[in-house]
């Protein structure tokens, strides 16, 4: 085999992922499936295969570990919310009712927990949490969008509009947990869509 190939071959080998990642990744299925106060240091480490030393050289307590888990989550779920805007320009209704079927679809699979920044908040009353100061933010960025989306429709009172769309956004979270498949989750886009027709009416 020459030189060349070896390098080819050794270019399709990925390099294995950094402690702090592995931490992360394990951190966030645990957190997200059992919540995070559940969730020891000692558990994280034995599932990704690392020291408690390694873990705290990349995240100083586990607060900001879960602070870090959430952020992250909010980063996959703007990522989400701007492709179903995308996927309809110019069109903030059609904007909404894409981001909530794909909300209605979640909510019917098995291993469905709700929105982690909604549990996190629920888990961390105290204000100046580091993991509540991620959701709180993620909260208020939404109802900015929502109200903001509203206004675009054309709605009279658009504010009280776009809070409504954020109730039923709630309201889908948690009863997705509690009733599971076939729960009242899976028509979040269809009465956020009512919900919009009878505000325009107005």
């Amino acid at each position: 085999m020459s030189s060349d190939n070896k390098f080819d071959a050794s270019l399709s080998v990925a390099p294995p992922p950094k402690a702090a990642d592995k931490i992360l990744e394990v951190a966030r299925d645990l957190f997200y499936r059992e919540g995070i106060r559940a969730i020891g240091v000692d558990e994280i480490v034995k599932r990704a295969g690392v020291t408690k030393p390694s873990l705290y050289r990349s995240f100083p307590s586990k607060d900001e570990l879960a602070a870090s888990y959430l952020r992250k989550y909010d980063l996959e779920f703007w990522e989400r919310f701007d492709e179903a805007v995308d996927a309809h320009p110019g069109d903030p209704r059609a904007q909404i009712i894409a981001f909530l079927t794909r909300v209605g679809k979640r909510t019917q699979k098995a291993d469905y927990r709700g929105c982690g920044m909604t549990n996190a908040a629920v888990e961390y009353p105290e204000r100046g949490h580091p993991a509540r100061i991620v959701s709180e933010n993620n909260k208020q960025e939404l109802r900015r969008r929502l109200r903001a989306m509203a206004a675009a429709m054309g709605a009279g009172d658009s504010d009280t509009l776009g809070d409504g769309l954020l109730l039923l956004i709630e309201g889908a979270y948690i009863s997705g947990q509690l009733f599971g498949r076939g729960g009242p989750a899976a028509s979040v886009a269809r009465n956020a869509d009512l919900l919009i027709e009878a505000s325009l009416k107005k």
